[in-house]
């Protein structure tokens, strides 16, 4: 499916879930990354710039450039943006849980609070306006289990969760070619096209050197696979690295518990 239409295919899915669900406005959590920044410009097709409440949640890793996209997205569509530091919540969590005796969190549970304190304020204020909090997820994410549970899983529904993480910067390229074709202001900061997609949960964290393989390779191994059904030999033999087969169709089994949790999402057949 070409890039257009997995777009429309995305917010016309966006549109009849809310429709349905009877919300007229949503809540976006602006990352300053390339999957919150397609779901800010999609919402704001959908349902007008009024409509969408963009929320910045800064933590303790937050990079000052990630902010000023966010910041420029919003500014490109006219919507209104919040900004709700995470530090206090999460340094709250730290102490309360050093007093427990439990300790000092680190590594994933450091990572996951954050994400999960993130989570709080989005839904606190979905509740208290009547917002719908839009997921940001994506496929190669929730395949790898590259989320957390409770935190960036969270949301009413997921416009992009049926589409892998190349094809999510294919349709930011081509919405952005749309608008300088229509003669208006690119929506998505080139710089977030360019930029290492970083969850900004640690030091110098990148999501490529996490997962330990690149969006580009990844998703070509899982869309051969589970979308056209090339067994795992079958990925072998069409030149990719064994290691890099097991060790990444073992993950996708061991996070079918983390997907079972997720948001619903456009169910188009995106693949065929």
């Amino acid at each position: 499916m070409r890039a257009n239409d997995m777009y429309e295919a995305c917010a016309d899915a966006l549109r009849a879930y809310a429709e349905d669900a009877g919300f007229t406005d949503m809540v976006v959590g602006l990352s300053g990354g390339i999957d919150s920044s397609v779901i800010a410009v999609m919402c704001a097709d959908v349902f007008g710039p009024d409509h969408v409440h963009g929320v910045m949640l800064p933590g303790p890793y937050s990079t000052e450039h990630s902010l000023d996209d966010a910041r420029e997205l919003a500014d490109n569509l006219g919507i209104e943006t919040h900004v709700v530091s995470i530090c206090e919540p999460f340094e709250a969590f730290e102490a309360v849980l050093r007093r427990s005796g439990c300790g000092k969190l680190s590594g994933t549970a450091s990572e996951n609070t954050q994400a999960r304190c993130r989570t709080v304020v989005l839904m606190a204020l979905s509740n208290a306006n009547g917002w719908m909090l839009v997921n940001t997820g994506n496929r190669s994410e929730s395949m790898m289990g590259y989320s957390t549970l409770y935190g960036d899983t969270a949301g009413a529904f997921a416009p992009i969760g049926g589409l892998y993480k190349t094809d999510v910067y294919a349709i930011a390229r081509w919405r952005n070619e749309r608008a300088e074709r229509d003669g208006q202001v690119l929506p998505i900061p080139e710089h977030v096209l360019v930029k290492p997609p970083s969850a900004e949960l640690a030091p110098g964290q990148e999501d490529e050197k996490s997962m330990g393989i690149d969006y580009p390779t990844l998703d070509r191994m899982l869309i051969a696979h589970f979308e056209h059904g090339v067994s795992e030999n079958g990925l072998v033999e069409a030149g990719f690295n064994r290691a890099d087969v097991e060790r990444v169709l073992a993950k996708v089994r061991s996070q079918a518990f983390k997907r079972a949790l997720e948001p619903p999402y456009p169910t188009v057949k995106f693949y065929e």
